[in-house]
């Protein structure tokens, strides 16, 4: 694909979508990074639902929570038993080494309980607007079927992003692209009819009305 294409790609996005935000509901860096990881293997929904009882959070309210204090906020989610834990233990150390803050630091958040290159993208660029792109499953399929950045795994896909999207554009290009996967180019049926880059996309077997 074309830098003028790839331009043209992500200037109808924002048109569309001027000020993208992740779907995930949140006020602080803290909050988002719990929303994060108790969203692995979770839908957003499911995640709002339950972290509408936990928050206001903070790290020093999981502390006194404890594993058993959390787990029945967040037992409606998959994986939870996995995720209280690894929420009660980096709380304890982001009050323990971090003053009770997240890091704006990808090796500091990376070395957190639950929290993985993903996770740590999303908050790097939701929490304080770093220009990363985390690609879930969403970014990954529309990625390779448009021919935006075609990759064989996350990172490949995901340092093809970064280094071909236009720099005025990386600060929303995931919340874009994950929008535009969960709602337009779905997986099993790709919406081609209501897609608005349509003509742009390089996907050949493009779903037509019925």
């Amino acid at each position: 694909m074309n830098p003028q294409k790839r331009r043209e790609i992500y200037r109808r996005l924002q048109a569309a979508n001027p000020h993208p935000a992740t779907e995930l509901e949140y006020g602080t860096p803290f909050e988002l990074l719990v929303a994060v990881v108790l969203s692995a293997q979770a839908t957003d929904k499911s995640v709002n639902l339950a972290t509408r009882k936990l928050f206001p959070a903070t790290p020093q309210r999981i502390l006194e929570l404890g594993v058993g204090g959390f787990e029945p906020l967040v037992k409606s989610i998959g994986l939870y038993r996995t995720k209280a834990r690894n929420v009660v233990a980096l709380s304890k150390i982001l009050v323990e080494e971090h003053g009770g803050e997240v890091p704006a630091n990808r090796e500091a958040l990376e070395r957190l309980p639950g929290v993985g290159r993903k996770t740590a993208n999303v908050v790097l660029n939701t929490a304080f607007g770093q220009p990363t792109v985390a690609v879930d499953t969403h970014i990954f399929r529309v990625a390779n079927r448009t021919g935006l950045a075609s990759g064989k795994d996350v990172l490949e896909v995901e340092q093809k992003l970064l280094k071909f999207t236009p720099p005025e554009f990386l600060g929303n290009a995931h919340h874009w692209l994950i929008l535009h996967g969960r709602y337009i180019c779905l997986a099993r049926k790709p919406g081609c009819p209501q897609c608005l880059i349509r003509d742009l996309c390089e996907f050949r077997p493009k779903t037509k009305d019925v």
